[in-house]
Formats: structure tokens, C-alpha cells, sequence
């Protein structure tokens, strides 16, 4: 169903949400020649887009919920510092979510799963490329790869599944050992025996910096910004009029969803009961580090990532559930500092706090660790592009191509149906 144009050819799309996904959405439809308007209500950035690792990786076709998860959950109960923890007092909340998210994690579903992640986090860095290029600043990407790293054997053979499945999607790697690995990053602790470079990917230096870039020249090329609230649709039956916010009413004639965790409600009051829930990440950043790598790395048993940043050396990563509304648990990030200092013996064993930073931030997390890209049940001319979890930014452009190949009726490049709202 392609936007039914006006008299004078001009049609306006809202795109609703400032992160990586609603930047990158917004200019590929500026490109197709709409009139486009984007609404965040904070910062451009701000948010999830702000405090990632930054890596650009095809290779993380691997869902969050693998088989044996159910085990699992005692301990994430149990553990406030784990790589996954839930909080007592959301567990009733999170319950439903939860549930969904053990079901996803079998045989047949995470090979399901990692089949449609595939196209939509194919080649992510030349994906951005032209966004990019176009605001001028190639230098935000590099393209150095991502290298994972295991102390022990076993821990690399606990992955076997996830390994089995970038096979099976035709993602490469290659697998190096003790001096070789030593060799290729000098930067980690030689207690680290084991590591995967995945050459394909990149990685941005500034992900906060990318997407405000990317959306200042979507200003220079003709987009606007509207600081506002969306507090709701009008619209005729199934055809759209506008976008209802706390600054009035913002004509359009389509729009997209993609406001990251706050989506759910927006998918609510569009007749879709989407199972959408927040993963808190943290991070912490030191800046003029004494050591730091020459690519992301990902510490697989602990499941954080050390990222070189241009402000310092960010490591990022673990999930905890506990809602938007939580404070944010400091110790998780403070423990990333102690996780950074056994990857990387290097740094220092303490640093002044004008030189540490930390940062909390939401993912948008489905249970079955794709996001929901298609269109609204009420309102066909509203399109869903949220909930990408762990990769947002790594697909934030693929989305935003086919969101704007959607919205255009031109043939898409890849099946979205396993991304539709009413899947579950």
C-alpha cells in the first residue's frame, strides 16, 4: 500500500523517535523525495543511541534466548551482577515477557530467528555508508572487525550452537589461538586463549555523535525536527491525518513508529498488543585510557564489549530487567570497570572521576530478539520500526531502507513477515 499522494505531489511522513533507527528511517525517506518530519521528545541520540558499543556486526544473527535458558533464570534471579539479571520487584511485570522469551529460545525458533536477522543485519557498514558520506564524516565508521575472546576451551564450546547457526547463515570467521591471537591484539590479558575475528564488521567511534550527524544533514538536505511528545494518531477510519502531540497536532499523511522502548504504548492506541520490554545496559567510559584495542571485542563469557571510542575506551554491555522507571543499579556498571581490568591488564588500577564515566540506557527488547517492522493493524499508513534489542544500531539503516521501499510499494529486499506485529 503505497502513501496516497496530494495534488501537489508532496507527501509528509512522521517518523516518531530520534535514535539510530528513527535517523536513519527518516533520511532514507527524505531521499525518496517526502516531506519529512522527525519527532523526538529529548535529545537526538539521547538515549539507546547514545551509550552502545557502537559495533556495526552482521555477525550477531545469535538470539538472546538460546536452548537450556529456562536453567538459567534461577541464577539471574540470584545474581545482581550477572550478565543477565532480573530484579525481584519487576519479576511479576516481566513474567509474561519472560515466558515468551524461554518459549523462543529452542532449536527450531533460534535458527528461525537467526534466518531473518540475517538480511537485516546484512554488510551493516556499508548500509550507514551512505548516510554517512552524505554528512560528509566517513571518519565516525571504521571497518576493523569484532573479535570475541574465551579464557577456556569450554567456554568456546558453550557457544558451539551460536557458531553453528553464523554457519548456517553464511557469516565468516576464523577461529585464532594463544601467540596468534596475542599477535592480532596485543591490548587483551594472555589469559584469554581463544578468539573469533569477525572481519566483515566495523564499528562507529561515536554512536551518539553518528546519529546526531546523520540528522543534522537531514535538516541541511530539507527534513525537519519537531521537539514534541506523541501522545496519539488522528486518523479517518484507516486513513491518517496527523500525529497528536503536547505542541498540537502535526499534519501527515504516514508516519513511522520507531521510539524505542516507548513504542508499546504507541502500538497500543494503533490496536497492537506487541510485547515490547526494556533490557537496561550500562556502560562505563574511561577517557585517555593507558591501553586500548584496535577493534571492538567482546568478552564472550562475560558478555560486555570494550569499544575504542574517540572519547576513551568504552566496555558496554549486560541486561537487566527492571522496568523505565527503576533507579539505575551503579554497582553494574562499576563491575564493568573490574570486567575491563581482567580483559585488558593494561589499565590502570584506579582512576581520578573526572577521567570515568558511566551511563544507563534502555534497549528495546521483543522476546523472540527480532524487532517489529510492519504496519499498524488501525492505521496501514502507520509503519512499525522499533524493538531491534541488542542490534539497533547495527540495523538501524537496513531498517530504514525498508521501511522506505515499504511505505513506497516497491518490491522489498528481504521477507519481513517474520518481523510483523501480530506475530505473536
Amino acid at each position: 500500500m503505497a502513501i496516497p499522494g496530494k495534488a501537489n505531489g508532496k507527501r509528509t511522513i512522521a517518523v516518531i523517535g530520534g535514535g539510530a533507527v528513527g535517523v536513519a528511517t527518516a533520511s532514507f525517506l527524505l531521499r525518496d523525495g517526502h516531506d519529512v518530519v522527525l519527532i523526538e521528545r529529548g535529545g537526538i541520540g539521547d538515549s539507546a543511541s547514545f551509550g552502545n558499543a557502537g559495533v556495526l556486526a552482521p555477525s550477531s544473527v545469535v538470539p538472546m534466548s538460546m536452548p537450556g535458558t529456562l536453567a538459567k533464570v534461577p541464577g539471574y534471579l540470584l545474581d545482581p551482577l550477572g550478565p543477565l539479571s532480573i530484579r525481584w520487584r519487576y519479576l511479576p511485570t516481566l513474567a509474561p515477557w519472560l515466558i515468551r522469551f524461554v518459549k523462543a529460545g529452542t532449536q527450531a525458533g533460534v535458527r528461525h530467528q537467526a534466518r531473518a536477522l540475517k538480511p537485516l543485519l546484512d554488510d551493516s557498514f556499508s548500509a550507514w555508508l551512505p548516510l554517512v558520506r552524505n554528512a560528509t564524516n566517513d571518519a565516525l565508521i571504521h571497518r576493523e572487525g569484532f573479535l570475541a575472546v574465551y579464557r577456556t576451551e569450554a567456554d568456546f564450546q558453550g557457544d558451539a550452537l551460536g557458531y553453528q547457526l553464523r554457519r548456517d547463515n553464511d557469516i565468516p570467521y576464523e577461529i585464532l589461538r594463544g601467540q596468534d591471537l596475542r599477535d592480532f591484539e596485543p591490548s587483551i590479558s594472555p589469559d584469554y586463549t581463544i578468539g573469533v575475528i569477525f572481519r566483515q564488521c566495523g564499528h562507529t567511534v561515536n554512536p551518539n555523535r553518528l546519529v546526531r550527524t546523520v540528522a543534522e544533514a537531514l535538516q541541511r538536505d530539507g527534513g525537519r525536527i519537531a521537539t514534541a511528545e506523541v501522545r496519539g494518531f488522528v486518523h479517518d477510519g484507516v486513513t491518517l491525518r496527523g500525529i497528536e502531540t503536547d505542541q498540537g497536532v502535526i499534519p501527515a499523511d504516514a508516519a513511522v513508529v520507531a521510539a524505542g522502548a516507548h513504542s508499546k504504548k504507541l502500538a497500543a492506541l494503533l490496536g497492537d498488543d506487541v510485547p515490547l520490554d526494556t533490557e537496561r545496559g550500562y556502560h562505563v567510559l574511561i577517557a585517555d585510557p593507558e591501553t586500548r584495542p584496535q577493534r571492538p571485542i567482546l568478552d564472550a563469557t562475560a558478555k560486555f564489549v570494550s569499544t575504542p571510542m574517540e572519547t576513551g575506551l568504552r566496555m558496554a554491555g549486560t541486561v537487566e530487567f527492571a522496568g523505565l522507571d527503576a533507579p539505575p543499579n551503579w554497582t553494574r556498571a562499576d563491575y564493568l570497570m573490574t570486567l575491563g581490568r581482567r580483559l585488558f591488564p593494561g589499565l590502570a588500577p584506579s582512576y581520578p572521576q573526572e577521567r570515568v564515566s558511566r551511563w544507563m540506557g534502555f534497549r528495546p527488547s521483543m522476546p523472540d530478539s527480532l524487532p517489529v517492522i510492519g504496519r499498524a493493524t488501525a492505521c496501514p499508513q502507520v509503519v512499525y520500526a522499533f524493538g531491534h534489542g541488542h542490534v539497533g544500531l547495527a540495523s538501524a539503516a537496513r531498517t530504514g531502507m525498508t521501511v522506505a521501499d515499504l511505505l513506497a510499494a516497491r518490491p522489498l529486499a528481504f521477507d519481513i513477515a517474520p518481523f510483523a506485529p501480530t506475530r505473536f
